[in-house]
């Protein structure tokens, strides 16, 4: 039977069922054979913060969305084109994303009345297609059976009908595969290797997924094919498909080996940021350890002792976690040690919404500590820049002797994308300049002179204080919590000095701009009269979203910050060059009142908080909402739509 071909340039998928129907391993392998064969693209993997939500329930369904195509994309997609569900709750809780049009794959077999119940319905949607009250009438609806031809298709391996059921994930992502034409070997390799152990298991896998291809090839339920052709453009190199925790975890080995510095983790689990423990402990070749603490204060205070005995100190967390590391983060600013704070942020306050995403502890990162207590703030755009966003915490933090916070989140944590690895002499040295000698000179009272060690005398340009190993000879020294002597280091009261020692942390902390490269303003035109600018995750939506707004014909400039504390030296002036700034964040205004505050700009924000990242389409009529301000058009009357000519 001959298939129609149609040719595509983007699409969405999302992959929805229980929390236990694997989801998350069906999404993540459709997008590692589009990595392979060579489409952008951007992930966005949402699931239940309870180890286990009730089978079946709207709190229990998680779900994968993967958006690829043949040209650079910025964003996980709006809204799905495609949404495999996997039983009635999949299909509820993903329902009203959904665009009119859009394909609905459905699993037929799990829409029992219990489940039925459990989701909310009065009655099966699936019965309903074609008539008045059909839900699902502004979809093109596909019902399967897929739990039925899977446990037909591996009767053979004389599994139980439930073990033989839970193949069903790979029937599907066979039948997606054959619609995209994703390569197969790769998952057929995955799947040998995962279940070596099992035979049964991994047969019955590899068959299911094989069953799901010939399912789509010979059907006549699925008429069309679909080609998405590979990504044309990227810069040439090496890719791999990459998350935003590994890609941080991999910089801070490359900032470990750059430095020459062994890297020590002192981290307590905490949800999304868990997988940078995980995935450090396994590079001990590098000169990376690992101590899993039992608290989260412990933690930091291994890290902060690993700094001071010369090694690169980091502790990872969320947000609760910075809340109790807050006092030692204090210890390591007093003590002007090297320290890497890294917090995946979450949904808050308190506990919050564990496994959904929020950039809602800037403030937190700027002032939450007691007293005078600043530090730098780093934050990546993209789930692959955090492993250069980590090379750049690491930089700051030995070069000037400070703890530094650096802010991911659960989007840029479990998103992921491919990501060009870089060669390693590409990549920036970081001198961390150990004292090897004394830097003081003292006079006996008989007028003799001997050397001593200051631990508090600064370097001119960076003012950070000297770094000694513990042990050096001749470099002994005391450092603690309580407040310093400028230079001699030793506890002081002094009120004038206080004062001083105040002034030189924060001016040591200004200093950092020096070394910014200046920022880079994308406003094609030159003639916008908005700014739009942003800061960590929301680099892709706003991306995606002025991009919309210039398709149709209208000017906007864009600028993403990745240091927050210094600001860049050029931030005031490219600032006054607008008209109209709008700062879109997933919170209540944070950078806003930070912008508001320092230069006296009139910056306008748009503040969305729900656990999910920003919708372009959205951010794009609220960017034009201003651009027709700016312009002196009446509300409405700027259209989005795009030009012919563009």
């Amino acid at each position: 039977m001959s298939k129609q071909v149609k040719q595509l340039d983007r699409v969405i998928i999302r992959f929805a069922g229980d929390s236990g129907d694997g989801m998350q391993l069906t999404g993540d392998r459709f997008t590692q054979e589009s990595a392979v064969f060579g489409n952008d693209l951007v992930t966005l993997p949402n699931f239940p913060a309870e180890i286990r939500a009730p089978q079946g329930t709207l709190p229990g369904v998680s779900s994968f969305q993967v958006h690829f195509a043949d040209h650079d994309i910025l964003t996980a997609g709006d809204a799905p084109d495609v949404l495999v569900a996997m039983n009635p709750a999949a299909l509820k809780a993903n329902l009203p994303d959904l665009p009119v049009g859009a394909t609905i794959i459905v699993d037929t077999a799990d829409f029992t009345k219990r489940n039925l119940d459990k989701a909310g319905y009065t009655s099966n949607p699936l019965d309903k297609l074609g008539e008045v009250d059909d839900v699902l009438g502004g979809f093109q609806v596909q019902p399967v059976d897929l739990t039925g031809i899977t446990v037909e298709a591996v009767k053979e391996f004389g599994l139980t009908r439930k073990d033989a059921s839970r193949a069903k994930n790979m029937f599907a992502l066979g039948l997606l595969s054959w619609m995209y034409g994703r390569p197969t070997e790769g998952t057929i390799a995955f799947l040998g290797k995962r279940f070596a152990k099992v035979p049964d298991i991994r047969d019955a896998n590899i068959t299911a997924f094989k069953a799901g291809w010939n399912y789509g090839e010979t059907t006549e339920t699925f008429a069309v094919q679909y080609e998405i052709k590979p990504a044309t453009g990227m810069p040439a190199g090496t890719y791999r498909n990459i998350t935003g925790n590994l890609a941080l975890s991999y910089g801070l080995v490359a900032a470990g080996v750059r430095s020459g510095l062994p890297v020590f983790l002192g981290s307590y689990p905490i949800t999304p940021a868990s997988d940078i423990l995980h995935e450090l402990s396994k590079h001990k070749a590098f000169g990376v350890t690992t101590f899993q603490a039992e608290d989260e204060i412990a933690g930091v205070g291994a890290a902060i002792g690993a700094s001071f005995a010369g090694h690169l100190g980091v502790t990872t967390t969320s947000g609760p976690g910075i809340a109790l590391k807050s006092e030692a983060i204090g210890l390591a600013i007093m003590t002007e040690l090297p320290l890497l704070v890294i917090d995946v942020q979450r949904g808050g306050p308190s506990t919050g919404l564990p496994t959904k995403t929020e950039q809602a502890d800037l403030m937190q990162a700027m002032f939450g500590r007691n007293g005078e207590a600043p530090l730098p703030i780093v934050a990546p755009q993209s789930p692959g820049d955090c492993f250069d966003a980590a090379l750049e915490a690491a930089r700051i933090a030995v070069t000037y002797r400070t703890p530094v916070m650096l802010l991911s989140d659960g989007y840029l944590a479990n998103g992921s994308e491919p990501w060009r690895i870089p060669e390693q002499d590409d990549l920036p040295t970081i001198d961390p300049a150990f004292a090897t000698e004394t830097n003081h000179e003292v006079t006996a009272k008989d007028g003799t002179t001997s050397g001593d060690f200051w631990p508090y005398l600064r370097d001119e340009e960076t003012l950070a204080r000297p770094w000694a190993v513990p042990g050096t000879p001749g470099l002994e020294h005391r450092i603690g919590g309580l407040e310093k002597g400028e230079g001699h280091g030793n506890i002081s009261y002094d009120p004038a000095n206080h004062d001083l020692m105040v002034r030189t942390r924060q001016a040591k902390v200004d200093r950092i701009a020096e070394s910014l490269p200046p920022l880079q303003v994308d406003d094609p035109s030159g003639k916008a009269k908005v700014l739009v600018i942003g800061w960590g995750s929301t680099y892709g939506p706003i991306g995606a979203g002025c991009r919309r707004v210039r398709k149709a014909g209208h000017d906007v400039a864009q600028v993403h910050l990745r240091h927050l504390n210094p600001f860049p030296k050029d931030l005031g002036e490219i600032l006054a060059r607008y008209d109209k700034v709008l700062v879109p964040e997933m919170n209540l205004g944070q950078l806003s009142n930070l912008l508001r505050a320092k230069y006296l700009v009139d910056a306008r924000g748009y503040n969305v908080v729900r656990g999910l990242p920003l919708k372009a389409a959205e951010l794009a009529e609220a960017i034009g909402g201003l651009v027709a301000e700016a312009e002196g058009l009446a509300p409405g009357e700027l259209d989005l739509t795009p030009t012919p000519s563009s």
